[in-house]
C-alpha cells in the first residue's frame, strides 16, 4: 500500500516541539544556542533551536516506537523496501550494519576489491573474511569496473559456504552490474545480497536510469540520501528487504551508531524523502538533462573524455548511471586530480574529487543551468592554458592486491613501520587510499609490492588526498613484524 508521502512525521513533531517553549534542563549544553552566541550567529537560532536531545515527544533513533518509526516507515515505503533505518552516521555505518547483519566471526562474504574502505573496516570488526572478485579495469580510462555474473558464479562455486555477496551499484563513476541476474543467482545458492548503493539514491526515483537494489531483489542497500538526495551531510538510510529481520539489523546498527542522533541530520532525511517522493521524476529528469548537456559539451572541447552509455557491454559494464559527469584528462597531458586543482584553485569551482586519470563533477538535485555553463567555459579554458604532451600518466587507478591474510588479522596482529621505500615484499597492517574516492589501494593484510609503492608516491606527486596510514606524511608504512 502507497502512503501518502506528502506527511513528514519527524519534521511535524520538531515543528510542535518549537511552539511548547520548553526550559532545557538537558543536553546538548548550548541550550538551543542561548550558551553559544557565536555558534548561533553562525548556524542561526531557527537551527540551534531543534538541535535537541531525545525526548518522549521526539522519539528514540535506538528504539523508535513514535514518529521515528513513522518517518522510517514512510521512507520505506518511498523505496520499496520492507523496513528502512534512518542512519546518523554516515552510509558507512550502514555499510558497517549490512555486513555485521548476515556474517559472523570467520564467516565469509563475496566482494569486489574495488569497495570503499567502510567494507574492510566492518570486515576487521565482524572478523567476517572477504573472498575478492578483482574487477576488470579499462586501462583507456583508468577506472575499474563491475562484477560479471560469470565472476560471481565463479567465487559461489568454489566458496558453498559463504553467506552473501557485496555489490557496488553503481560505482563511483556511473558503472552498474548486472544487479537483477547477481540477486537471482545468489539467492538460488541462499546467500544474501547486499548493496553498497551510496550514489544511487536518484535510481529509485528518477526514470530511465539503471534499476535500483530493492527493485533488483537485494535483500539490504545503503543509500547515501545525502550525495543525490538533497539531506544533510552524513544522513543516509539502510533499506532492508522481505527476508530480513529487521529487528536484528536495529540490534546491530545500535553497535555502533551513536546514540545521541541529531534531529538535524533526521529531520532533513524526512523532509528529503518527501521531496524525492513527489518530485523525484521531474528533479532527476533534469539532472539527466544537465549531466548529458555538460557531457556533450566537454566533449567538443577536445582532449577531454566525458564517457556514458557508450561503454555498455553487458558484462562488467552492464549498464551506466548518465547523472554521472565523470571526465578522462589524459589526452590533456593532466591527471584527474591536477584538473581537479585547477578548477578549484583558478575558478572557484569545487567538483568531487580527482585520481590519475579523471575527476568527477558530482550533479545533483541543487545544481542551475549557469552552473553547468560555468564549469564547461573552466575546462575549455583550461585546456587552452596548461595542456601538455600525453607522458607519464600512470594507466591505472586499480592495481590487484595479492591477499595474505585477514583484514582483522592483520590490522590486530603487531607490526613495526618502516620507510616506503623498504616495504616492497612486507604485508601491511593499515590502509592507504586516495580519499575520495576512499577505495584502498592497499588494505589491511595485503602484501606491499614495488608497482604499489611508485602508485603511491605518484599519486602523492600529483596532489592526491592520502589518508589512513598512522603517518600522516605517508612515508612510511606499518607491517608486519617479522618473528
Amino acid at each position: 500500500m502507497k502512503l501518502d508521502q506528502n506527511k513528514t512525521p519527524l519534521l511535524d513533531a520538531l515543528q510542535e516541539f518549537k511552539k511548547m517553549r520548553m526550559v532545557p534542563f538537558d543536553v546538548p549544553g548550548h541550550k538551543r544556542g542561548k550558551g553559544n552566541p557565536l555558534l548561533t550567529d553562525f548556524l542561526g537560532e531557527k537551527c540551534l533551536t531543534v538541535d535537541v536531545n531525545s525526548m518522549k515527544s521526539l522519539d528514540n533513533l535506538c528504539h523508535p516506537i513514535s514518529v521515528i518509526k513513522d518517518a522510517e516507515e514512510m521512507a520505506a515505503n518511498a523505496f520499496g523496501a520492507k523496513s528502512a533505518f534512518f542512519m546518523v552516521n554516515g552510509t558507512t555505518s550502514g555499510v558497517q550494519a549490512m555486513i555485521m547483519s548476515v556474517c559472523k566471526h570467520g564467516e565469509k562474504i563475496i566482494v569486489p576489491r574495488n569497495v570503499h574502505k567502510s567494507v574492510i573496516n566492518a570486515l576487521i570488526l565482524c572478523g567476517a573474511v572477504p573472498i575478492y572478485v578483482n574487477p576488470k579495469t579499462n586501462d583507456e580510462l583508468g577506472i575499474s569496473l563491475g562484477m560479471t555474473i560469470d565472476e560471481v558464479h565463479d567465487a559461489i562455486l568454489k566458496n558453498p559456504d559463504a553467506k552473501a555477496v557485496y555489490v557496488n551499484n553503481p560505482t563511483y563513476f556511473g558503472v552498474c552490474s548486472d544487479l537483477t541476474s547477481i540477486t537471482v543467482m545468489a539467492h538460488k545458492y541462499n546467500l544474501k545480497v547486499l548493496v553498497d548503493e551510496a550514489h544511487g539514491t536518484h535510481f529509485y526515483f528518477g526514470k530511465n536510469l539503471p534499476i535500483s537494489a530493492m527493485a533488483a531483489g537485494a535483500d539490504m542497500a545503503a543509500v547515501s540520501m545525502h550525495k543525490s538526495g538533497g539531506s544533510l551531510t552524513q544522513s543516509s538510510i539502510l533499506l532492508c528487504g522481505p527476508d530480513i529481520n529487521p529487528h536484528h539489523v536495529r540490534q546491530i546498527i545500535n553497535l555502533t551508531q551513536t546514540t545521541s542522533a541529531s534531529y538535524l541530520l533526521m529531520s532533513s532525511l524526512d523532509i528529503s524523502r518527501k521531496n524525492l517522493a513527489l518530485h523525484g521524476q521531474e528533479i532527476f529528469a533534469k539532472v539527466s538533462e544537465y549531466a548529458e548537456y555538460a557531457r556533450e559539451e566537454i566533449n567538443q572541447i577536445g582532449d577531454y573524455y566525458a564517457f556514458s552509455r557508450e561503454l555498455i557491454n553487458g558484462r562488467e559494464i552492464f549498464d551506466f548511471d548518465v547523472t554521472k559527469l565523470s571526465i578522462n584528462t589524459l589526452s590533456l597531458g593532466l591527471a584527474g586530480i591536477e584538473v581537479y586543482d585547477l578548477l578549484r584553485d583558478e575558478y572557484d569551482i569545487q567538483t568531487e574529487f580527482g585520481d590519475v586519470a579523471n575527476m568527477l563533477a558530482y550533479i545533483s538535485v541543487g545544481d542551475r543551468r549557469s552552473d553547468i555553463e560555468r564549469l564547461i567555459g573552466a575546462l575549455s579554458e583550461i585546456r587552452r592554458r596548461f595542456k601538455k604532451d600525453k607522458v607519464a600518466l600512470f594507466k591505472t587507478e586499480y592495481i590487484n592486491p595479492e591477499v595474505v591474510m585477514t583484514p582483522r588479522d592483520a590490522f590486530y596482529s603487531d607490526c613495526v613501520s618502516l620507510p616506503l621505500d623498504d616495504c616492497s615484499g612486507r604485508i601491511c597492517t593499515e590502509f592507504v587510499m586516495c580519499y575520495p574516492p576512499g577505495i584502498p589501494i592497499l588494505a589491511p593484510g595485503e602484501m606491499i609490492t614495488s608497482q604499489i609503492i611508485e602508485y603511491i608516491r605518484y599519486c602523492k606527486d600529483k596532489g592526491c588526498s592520502m589518508t589512513g596510514p598512522e603517518d600522516m606524511e605517508v612515508e612510511r608504512l606499518n607491517v608486519l613484524k617479522e618473528e
